[in-house]
């Protein structure tokens, strides 16, 4: 039996797991997992409640780093899982996606000599500035695995020179690519008939499908920018003024702390008086994917939140000037408005006018079966 190890620290990590989880059982006797939560995100609304809400059990280790500078929380994380790591005996290490904790899984795990496995490899937005993209990319270069979502993301790895790498890892194993399909694909469409069962979002709110605009604002270059933060919500109260539609903003609590500090007081003013946007707490997991499948439009920042409007065949407009999915974009499904307040409208109307088509992209919904299938066949 091999032992692995899952390393997640922030709510959309906890999320992917979930796919693993379930794929696990279809291998009985084979894998036994455990996980460990950095402690990455920390408050009960962005990470407890997913435990419970996708009946996945509680983490096994968990580190409570917390908040910090990005070095300080990094360097945190990396002595913690090292240390799990020498105490406990692991076949190997599955990572998710991009943030802090997948960086620090990477390093720990490499200098252990412990295979890891990065799920959603060869994803590239080409925006050194971000530090998502500084953690895929140190995280891929690391990886004995490389799991990827799309034939874009293994076009990614190519041209770095991953896919035919002569790098070898402990006991000389190569390095192998699989385009596996996207494990949130797998879920939205294992939960969407869960979601539209057990969430009552639509009734609590009184909307009706395709009436309101979906928003989510959290990255910190939009957050933390006064003049950006004005200009999104400047375009948000515009539209749904002049076009008579709700906007619907699950507040992270990022954006929450932030808004009467760095938003210009005017349109702060607008946004407490607005009867059109409608500012709620953080959608749980079942509330978040009635939302997207029912909005007429999702805006958003997130890169989880605008594929999952892809699966649920909703248009998004992305208030950024990049995109690790350049797939939506280059399909028509997206536009990339930054914080750019005319973009913003002019998106918003090509998208309402526009009839997108939305082909399969990310896979057949079993990218976890692949992902198992793939980490069995290289521990052999």
């Amino acid at each position: 039996m091999k032992k692995l190890l899952t390393i997640i620290g922030a709510r959309p990590q906890i999320i992917k797991s979930t796919a693993i989880f379930r794929a696990i059982y279809r291998f009985d006797g084979q894998v036994e997992e455990k996980t460990l939560h950095t402690g990455q995100h920390y408050d009960e609304q962005m990470s407890g409640v997913f435990f419970r809400e996708l009946g996945i059990p509680e983490p096994d280790f968990n580190l409570g780093v917390g908040s910090g500078s990005h070095g300080e929380q990094t360097a945190r994380m990396i002595a913690g899982i090292e240390q799990v790591l020498l105490d406990v005996h692991f076949d190997g290490v599955i990572l998710y996606g991009d943030t802090n904790s997948t960086l620090a899984g990477a390093v720990a795990a490499s200098k252990c000599h412990v295979p890891i496995f990065h799920v959603e490899a060869g994803l590239r937005s080409f925006d050194m500035t971000m530090p998502e993209e500084i953690n895929r990319v140190v995280c891929d270069h690391l990886s004995s695995i490389l799991f990827a979502p799309t034939a874009t993301a293994c076009k990614n790895l190519e041209r770095e020179g991953l896919v035919s790498s002569p790098v070898a890892f402990s006991q000389g194993r190569k390095r192998v690519v699989i385009n596996c399909g996207d494990v949130m694909y797998d879920n939205c469409m294992y939960f969407a008939p869960l979601a539209e069962a057990r969430s009552d979002v639509m009734q609590r709110y009184g909307l009706k499908k395709e009436a309101y605009i979906l928003t989510t604002v959290h990255r910190a270059a939009n957050t933390d920018d006064p003049r950006r933060l004005t200009s999104i919500f400047r375009a948000l109260l515009d539209i749904a003024e002049q076009d008579d539609v709700k906007v619907v903003l699950p507040l992270h609590p990022r954006t929450a702390k932030l808004l009467p500090s760095k938003l210009d007081s005017s349109v702060y003013d607008r946004v407490i008086r607005s009867d059109r946007l409608l500012l709620i707490p953080p959608a749980s997991f079942y509330d978040i994917i009635v939302l997207e499948r029912n909005a007429r439009i999702v805006m958003t920042d997130s890169g989880g939140v605008q594929k999952e409007a892809f699966f649920f065949e909703r248009p998004s407009l992305i208030f950024r000037s990049e995109t690790e999915w350049l797939e939506i974009i280059e399909n028509g499904a997206g536009f990339l408005a930054d914080a750019d307040y005319d973009r913003i409208l002019e998106g918003y109307n090509r998208l309402s006018r526009l009839k997108v088509s939305f082909p399969r992209l990310f896979g057949d919904a079993d990218a976890a079966g692949r992902i198992m299938s793939g980490i069995l066949a290289y521990l052999k």
